[in-house]
């Protein structure tokens, strides 16, 4: 299927190295995201693209209840950090070469647009690669949900998620159980009904009726080229 809008929800986590001694963001990780981006944004140029980035190499709920921070205030807290990713992504992409926009449903003019949808999808119609940050403004939502609302709002065909470690969704995690069965195609009710870990139960059942497919497959260099080149990688998510 060829898509003509889509939205990539990339995790804070994609952003850091993984060394135990490496800083909340690492140079070479930031780079290879962005060429990776760069390089569908040049094979499609008929293809807008939207982002909704995570924060969780720089803050996760967890930390607050260590630490006692009630969560309304832990969740406003990620919100900013998702704001300070998406401005180090808009960075990267912009040494590369790709025109971008960081878009926030948290004001902070001095960095960044706030997000109002008709102005992103004139963003998006003018070839400027789009960057949702803030999550969605209020607290006790995933940046999962923010995707699935951002992907409705404009009018997304699909939403891309890379997963580090797995190659697509799966009867169980791989990782621990063996007998775990790869299922290329589910629809949006029987990952809810198994409470499939592809996503947050709130964003599954916001975007269950819509007319947005997700698409998840292994975070590998050139896999988000293949998908939107039409091969059949992963697993697809639809509404039936």
């Amino acid at each position: 299927m060829t898509y003509s809008r889509v939205l990539i929800k990339i995790s804070g986590e994609a952003l850091r190295s993984g060394r135990k001694d490496d800083h909340i963001l690492d140079a070479l990780k930031l780079e290879e995201t962005a060429l990776e981006i760069k390089e569908i944004y040049t094979a499609h140029p008929d293809i807008q693209i939207a982002i909704v980035v995570g924060a969780g190499n720089i803050w996760r709920g967890v930390f607050a209840n260590e630490i006692g921070i009630e969560r309304a205030t832990a969740d406003y807290m990620g919100m900013l950090g998702t704001i300070i990713n998406a401005l180090a992504l808009q960075s990267a992409l912009d040494n590369v070469g790709v025109a971008t926009r960081v878009m926030t449903s948290i004001d902070v003019p001095s960095v960044a647009e706030r997000y109002i949808r008709k102005r992103a999808i004139r963003h998006l119609e003018k070839g400027r690669l789009v960057i949702f940050a803030g999550g969605t403004g209020n607290p006790y939502f995933t940046t999962d949900t923010t995707a699935a609302l951002r992907a409705m709002e404009i009018g997304a065909e699909v939403i891309l998620m890379a997963k580090n470690g797995v190659d697509g969704v799966y009867s169980s995690d791989p990782r621990l159980d063996k007998e775990a069965k790869f299922i290329p195609h589910l629809t949006y009710k029987e990952l809810i009904d198994k409470n499939l870990k592809v996503m947050d139960q709130t964003a599954a059942s916001l975007i269950s009726n819509q007319d947005v497919a997700i698409r998840v497959f292994a975070m590998k260099k050139g896999n988000m080229l293949k998908v939107l080149s039409g091969e059949d990688i992963g697993t697809t998510i639809t509404k039936e």
